[in-house]
């Protein structure tokens, strides 16, 4: 068991590190709109590379964080069922849901979604719109997002088993943390001082 929470900690590491990076395109995403809406109104110019950069970071930002998402138990709940039953009743409800819900669609959207991305890429297919981008990176991010996310599905397995082994705390108690948009904001402040 300590080789797989060796494994957990490793996939857990990786998925901070891809959620703490990703977090940054909120920002960029943020800056790209904000500036397109003004050139737009400003000098009546549109560009559908600047929308469609847009749409192609915030899929970046929902796909690559999934796993994020899910390390630190920020997904939707429906915690007014699930609040009432002991850590143990939880950790199990959480390995049912993994094995029979999470992990099947995620496979499945992994599966079916690697040819289309290898399609696009050996086309380099580009967008049907006038000015529009190339499309196979943006395709890259469905496969890539949700082998992230059945990673930490795997690692949240292991926690939820280790933990009714009793060999580690509750996975689902909330830690005492800053959210990722207190993060961010953080890391804004810190490099604003260091560039200051």
């Amino acid at each position: 068991m300590q080789a797989l929470l060796k494994l957990s900690r490793a996939i857990d590491a990786l998925n901070q590190r891809v959620g703490k990076a990703t977090i940054w395109l909120v920002l960029v995403v943020t800056v790209i709109s904000a500036l397109n809406a003004v050139v737009r109104y400003a000098f009546n110019y549109s560009s559908n590379g600047l929308l469609e950069i847009q749409w192609y970071l915030f899929s970046a930002i929902f796909l690559l964080c999934a796993g994020y998402t899910l390390m630190r138990n920020e997904h939707v709940r429906i915690d007014v069922v699930s609040s009432h039953f002991s850590p143990r009743v939880h950790a199990w409800i959480d390995i049912i849901g993994t094995l029979f819900f999470l992990a099947p669609m995620a496979i499945a959207v992994l599966y079916l979604s690697w040819p289309i991305f290898i399609n696009s890429f050996l086309n380099n297919e580009y967008s049907s719109n006038a000015g529009g981008l190339i499309v196979w990176p943006v395709r890259g991010l469905v496969p890539l997002g949700f082998a992230l996310l059945i990673l930490q599905g795997i690692s949240e397995l292991i926690k939820r088993i280790a933990f009714l082994k009793g060999l580690i705390g509750d996975p689902n108690a909330k830690a005492d943390a800053p959210s990722a948009e207190e993060e961010l904001a953080r890391a804004i402040k810190q490099q604003r001082g260091e560039t200051a």
